[in-house]
């Protein structure tokens, strides 16, 4: 273990639906420096773990004491950020069917990462660990009651994330904030007083918003449908709402959001796929004004939520009758008032989140 007042080198991967991060962290009690910081698609992630240590090795870097894993779900029994050790892990084997898209592969970065550091402390942190005081009424789903006692509820997910907002905030955090983490994974959440009270994913990564190849919300009655008159088993269900919906699935051209919007001039399932998800996003953000009854801010994180201006000027547009700022270039001269719902773009720092956590458990 290590003293709270020391600064530790900490590797966080982050393992998320499409791609796996990097960041080789100094964090100390109050400060995070950032070292290294990178991307590579998921297919490649065990071998980019090994490059990367090679790169580490032959670098001046300093070598990671310790390493911090971003695991999206580790079902009801592994709520709180945690030391992995034979335990953990199959508890988070047993948890694959609550994220089959995403503990898989962070449980294949997590061997790799064992093997590549033998003697390192890793450290598990969840996404699901900001949203664990939603309050009943969020968090209870309307199905029979002895469910609830198998875990089937509201967890919520993007936590680090929403964590990670919180903290860039600092002072100016307001009472009601709003956080839409838009991605390939796409998420809305209420925060109040820097708390989680609802959020759009539910059960699973599956829920809320249109994503990039997952459904979002549905009537249940289309699985059912689907079950009894398509003959679809659970593992094609899966794949359908899980890999081949979303924005993909309605525009049949790309999951990519930059992809469709080249396409968007001359194909009008391109242009429906990015409306429905502007409209997905606005709804959920309203559902969320409602759960907060009001809303001082809205944050756009993600790397849809921080880079495509345009389709967070359509969000934003559709939400004028609250009071939502619509940037400088949409005032009317004529009105002077303050907005009464501020926005802004933040970065999203899961990355630090997770060397920070990593301190903070191993000290």
């Amino acid at each position: 273990m290590f003293d709270a007042e020391q600064s530790l080198t900490v590797l966080a991967l982050n393992s998320g639906s499409s791609s796996l991060k990097f960041g080789l962290y100094r964090v100390g009690a109050s400060s995070t420096e950032t070292l290294l910081s990178e991307t590579t698609p998921l297919a490649g992630r065990c071998e980019a773990i090994v490059r990367f240590a090679e790169r580490l090795a032959d670098s001046k870097m300093p070598a990671p004491e310790a390493i911090g894993h971003r695991i999206v779900h580790g079902g009801p029994k592994l709520r709180r950020h945690c030391i992995i050790d034979d335990e953990v892990l199959a508890q988070l084997e047993a948890a694959t069917a609550f994220a089959p898209l995403h503990i898989p592969p962070a449980l294949a970065v997590i061997r790799v990462a064992r093997e590549h550091f033998p003697g390192l402390p890793q450290v598990a942190c969840f996404d699901t660990t900001f949203h664990t005081g939603l309050p009943d009424v969020a968090r209870i789903l309307p199905l029979p009651k002895d469910l609830l006692g198998e875990g089937i509820q509201r967890y919520g997910f993007h936590g680090l994330s929403c964590e990670s907002i919180v903290r860039q905030l600092g002072g100016d955090l307001p009472e009601r904030l709003i956080i839409a983490h838009l991605g390939n994974g796409a998420s809305v959440t209420a925060v109040r007083c820097g708390k989680s009270i609802d959020t759009s994913m539910g059960l699973t990564p599956t829920g809320g918003v249109i994503m990039g190849t997952r459904s979002g919300d549905l009537d249940p009655g289309v699985l059912i449908y689907l079950a009894r008159e398509k003959n679809l088993d659970a593992a094609k269900l899966e794949e359908l709402v899980d890999r081949q919906s979303g924005l993909l699935g309605i525009s049949g051209i790309d999951s990519d959001m930059r992809r469709l919007h080249e396409a968007a001039p001359s194909n009008a399932d391109a242009r429906l796929a990015i409306e429905m998800f502007c409209y997905s996003v606005r709804k959920q953000i309203a559902a969320m004004v409602a759960a907060l009854e009001g809303a001082d801010m809205i944050v756009f994180t993600g790397g849809i939520g921080e880079n495509d201006a345009g389709v967070r000027a359509a969000i934003r547009d559709g939400l004028s009758w609250i009071g939502v700022d619509l940037g400088e270039a949409r005032i009317n001269p004529r009105n002077h008032a303050a907005p009464r719902c501020a926005v802004r773009v933040l970065p999203s720092q899961e990355d630090e989140q997770i060397a920070r956590h990593t301190l903070a458990l191993l000290a």
